[in-house]
C-alpha cells in the first residue's frame, strides 16, 4: 500500500473516532472481536482499485474475517486465468493477513469448461462457498419450461459440487431474472443437492421486491441459506423514475433488528458477505481507479461493519 498500517490505523482512527459504532481502532477490532459477532467478509468488488496482497492486508487491518473474492469477468480474478490467477490470489491475500473463503462467479453449468474450472481450482485453494450466476428467462420458452431447464443445471451443480467439497449459491436478486421473487429461489433449489447447493440470501433485494413479505421468503428459505449479503437502501426519485437508492447500513428501509432476531430465531449464522453499493468514487462500480482518496472507502467499509456487529448484537 501507499501507506504504513500504523499510518493507516492513526488516520482512519482520527477520522471516525467520533462516529457511532467505531472502535477505537482497527488493531482493536481485530483483537477485541466477540465470540457471538457476525463474520463479515467484505466484497473484493469494491477494492478492485488494490492488488491481492494489499486488499488483503487492508481487510485484514479493519477487521474483516476475509474476503468474498470476485472471479468473474471485469473482477478480481478472470474466469480465463482463474488456473493461475486464483491460487496467486488467494496466496497474495493470505500473506497480506487475511483469507478467501468465498468467491463471486457468473457459473452457470457443468457443460461450461470455464465454470468447471473454477469449480475445482477454487475448491483446491480451499474456497468453501461460490455464488452463481443468475439465470435470465429464455424468452422461447414458457417461464415454467425455463425454471425446469435451470433446476437441472442447479442439480448437476449440485452434484459437481460434492465431488468438490464446495458449496454454490443462487442469490436472490430484484428485477426480472429468475429469484426475483423468493418462491422461485424455492422451485429453483427443488432438485439440488441440500448440501452442497443452496442460496444467498440478500435481504436488501428481498426488501426491494418484496416489501414487507420479505419476512415469509426468510422462512421459506430459511434451510437452503448458505451465505447471506448485507447492504441497504431506500426508494427515491433517480431522473424523475422511482428507484431503490443504495445507502450505508442502518440508513435505509431495511429492518436490520427483525431481521437478525429471525437469523437468531432460526439459528442461522453463516458467512456475510458486506457490499457498499452507494457512491464511493467508483469502489462501489468496481473500478480499478477511483475518484475518491482510498480511505473514503475504507472509512465506509469500517462504518458499515461496525454498525452490522452493534445491530447484531442488539437484536
Amino acid at each position: 500500500m501507499d501507506i504504513s498500517r500504523r499510518k493507516f490505523v492513526k488516520q482512519v482512527t482520527l477520522a471516525t473516532s467520533s462516529l457511532p459504532f467505531l472502535s477505537a481502532s482497527f488493531a482493536e477490532i481485530g483483537l477485541d472481536r466477540e465470540k457471538d459477532e457476525l463474520e463479515i467478509h467484505i466484497f473484493s468488488k469494491h477494492l478492485q482499485f488494490l492488488g491481492y496482497r494489499e486488499a488483503g492486508e487492508v481487510a485484514a487491518e479493519m477487521g474483516f474475517s476475509g474476503i468474498d473474492l470476485t472471479v468473474r469477468p471485469k473482477g478480481h480474478v478472470l474466469p480465463e486465468t482463474v488456473s493461475d490467477d486464483l491460487p496467486r490470489a488467494i496466496r497474495e491475500i493470505k500473506k497480506g493477513g487475511s483469507g478467501c473463503k468465498m468467491i463471486t462467479t457468473t457459473i452457470e453449468s457443468v457443460s461450461n469448461p470455464l465454470d468447471r474450472n473454477i469449480i475445482e481450482t477454487a475448491s483446491q485453494e480451499g474456497v468453501q462457498y461460490y455464488r452463481a450466476n443468475w439465470y435470465k428467462y429464455l424468452p422461447e420458452i414458457s417461464m415454467n419450461e425455463s425454471m425446469e431447464l435451470y433446476q437441472d443445471e442447479v442439480k448437476k451443480l449440485g452434484d459437481f459440487n460434492e465431488k468438490h467439497d464446495i458449496i454454490g449459491c443462487y442469490q436472490n436478486h430484484a428485477g426480472t431474472k429468475v429469484g426475483a421473487s423468493f418462491w422461485e429461489v424455492k422451485k429453483l433449489l427443488e432438485t439440488a443437492n441440500p448440501a452442497y447447493f443452496g442460496t444467498q440470501y440478500d435481504i436488501r433485494h428481498a426488501v426491494a421486491e418484496g416489501g414487507h413479505s420479505w419476512e415469509n421468503g426468510l422462512k421459506l428459505l430459511k434451510d437452503h441459506i448458505k451465505t447471506i449479503v448485507l447492504k441497504d437502501f431506500i426508494w427515491g426519485k433517480v431522473d424523475g423514475k422511482w428507484k431503490p437508492v443504495n445507502v450505508p447500513i442502518g440508513e435505509g428501509m431495511v429492518d436490520f433488528g427483525k431481521y437478525f432476531s429471525l437469523l437468531k430465531a432460526y439459528q442461522i449464522k453463516v458467512p456475510v458477505s458486506l457490499h457498499l453499493e452507494y457512491p464511493l468514487g467508483g469502489a462501489e462500480k468496481g473500478l480499478s481507479e477511483i475518484s475518491v482518496d482510498k480511505k473514503v472507502v475504507f472509512d465506509a467499509m469500517v462504518r458499515d461493519m461496525n454498525a452490522l456487529q452493534t445491530l447484531w448484537k442488539e437484536a
